[in-house]
């Protein structure tokens, strides 16, 4: 029998939850990067146009069905699908996706959670160091970090829906929000800050290519969580009285106004460390920026506040950061604890320990691969480089299974649930959205275009990672010289 079914308490409360699993190291670190490397203002404007074009109607679809269905993502496509096994699958993959993607998360954020307890300790001058990073991740610290912070996590999830997740999202998330802005007003009265905001929101359109486009689509798609089962879990806590479209809306605002407020933070802080920076030179990686380039941008600042402030300014920053990070793992492993105890009708407290159980031992595994274990640092070859275990999930699931999830969404929500069903519970709590041009726009796009942009997306990430490993392994069999026939 399945577990009684929790909601939010409050639309407040569905909003903070949402925007916390969408705000997370993606929206403070990653977009600010892509926005520096892609032009600028050009990179903001063309992110704010798929955030609100494409996928809040992905949003829309996925918080639709939890709500009708009232369970996971599981269980919403068998019961909208009628039974259908075919449909099984998706639901199936939206409940791996989330459970991997919190595997090498929980190790980024063990990294986080070390580098503030360094920078409490009075270590900023060492996080600035090259060699610091691979010994701090390759240290056995990291365990004990690994466990605090699930410790942390699963005890929010331990206190339910709106006792948990809900409460920890109205204290972390308004938190974060002033953090975020204090530390952007401190930022901008550093000397050639305005550099970096002139950068920033002057757009450069000559710089606008397929690639920048491309990387503006899978940034907005992925900073809102879609395609982890996230909505569809959380669709399934909203109550009937509140509007899907109106809270959707809410969610994409607050998770655009966070990555662009970041913006203002990282950009200016670049330019005052190093005014005549090339702004292509920056690592793409996020970690690469965490880890390695801002310290030495926090202990550039202790030239104007000292090396107290400067030391005080960066343990602000992964404070946030780690909040952030806090947030979005909530979120995303409620998703699998919400399948065992609507499917399995496991106890909240029993699929905690069971995901947990797991989680922890491939978070070992992910936590190994950058040296300590052989095994895991060398686990496979893809496109002809050596990836460790910890890359090898972030490809599968994060690069590559995501844009198939939110695609299959489309067609089952489309073509599979029917537009009458979705536009009925589009309805429900919003009386105003029948007839909208929002609803014709909603039902046209996901039936066209958004499929097709994320069916491309989802072949281009396939081409990039995987095709050249299945052709070089093809060409080397083809010059195989064959043995004499006997």
């Amino acid at each position: 029998m399945s577990a009684v079914r929790e909601h939010f308490g409050s639309r407040l409360g569905f909003i903070l939850a949402a925007a916390g699993s969408a705000v997370g190291i993606g929206n403070l670190v990653a977009f600010p990067v892509a926005a520096t490397k892609s032009g600028g203002g050009a990179f903001l404007l063309m992110y704010a146009l798929f955030v609100f074009f494409i996928c809040l109607p992905v949003m829309m679809a996925e918080l639709a069905m939890g709500r009708r269905a009232d369970k996971d993502p599981v269980g919403a496509y068998r019961q909208l699908s009628g039974g259908s096994r075919g449909w099984s699958i998706p639901g199936w993959m939206a409940l791996a996706t989330p459970f991997m993607i919190a595997v090498f998360y929980l190790v980024v954020t063990v990294w986080v959670l070390g580098y503030l307890i360094e920078t409490l300790r009075g270590n900023l001058d060492l996080l600035a160091t090259e060699a610091h990073f691979g010994q701090f991740i390759n240290s056995p610290v990291v365990f004990l970090y690994l466990v605090v912070l699930m410790v942390a996590i699963n005890g929010i999830l331990a206190m339910g829906v709106k006792d948990g997740i809900e409460r920890a999202a109205k204290t972390l998330m308004p938190m974060l929000f002033v953090m975020l802005l204090g530390l952007v007003l401190f930022v901008l009265t550093r000397e050639n800050a305005m550099l970096g905001v002139k950068y920033y929101l002057i757009p450069d359109f000559g710089k606008i290519d397929s690639a920048v486009v491309s990387k503006a689509m899978a940034q907005a798609f992925f900073s809102l969580s879609l395609g982890m089962g996230i909505m569809i879990t959380y669709g399934s806590y909203m109550k009937k009285r509140d509007s899907i479209p109106g809270s959707s809306r809410a969610v994409a605002i607050t998770d655009t106004l966070v990555a662009f407020t970041a913006g203002l933070l990282i950009l200016p802080s670049i330019f005052h460390f190093d005014p005549q920076i090339d702004p292509s030179e920056l690592s793409d990686s996020s970690a690469g920026m965490i880890f390695l380039f801002l310290p030495k941008i926090f202990l550039s600042l202790q030239d104007s506040v000292g090396y107290f402030g400067a030391s005080a300014f960066a343990a602000a920053f992964f404070f946030l950061v780690l909040v952030a990070a806090i947030t979005s793992l909530v979120s995303i492993i409620e998703v699998p604890i919400a399948t065992l105890r609507d499917e399995r009708g496991m106890s909240r407290r029993k699929a905690i320990y069971t995901i947990a159980a797991v989680q922890f031992v491939l978070a070992i595994g992910c936590a190994v691969s950058f040296g300590m274990v052989n095994f895991f640092t060398q686990f496979v070859q893809l496109a002809g480089a050596d990836k460790s275990f910890f890359d090898l999930v972030e490809i599968i699931f994060y690069d590559t299974i995501l844009p198939l999830n939110g695609l299959l969404v489309c067609l089952f929500v489309i073509y599979k649930w029917k537009k009458a069903n979705f536009d009925q519970e589009l309805q429900e709590g919003d009386s105003t959205f029948t007839g909208s041009v929002s609803q014709k726009y909603i039902n046209f796009s996901l039936g066209t275009f958004i499929p097709l942009l994320l069916l491309l997306i989802f072949i281009n990430t396939v081409a990039l990672k995987f095709l050249d490993t299945v052709l070089s392994s093809l060409w080397r069999k083809r010059k195989r010289p064959r043995l004499p026939t006997p």
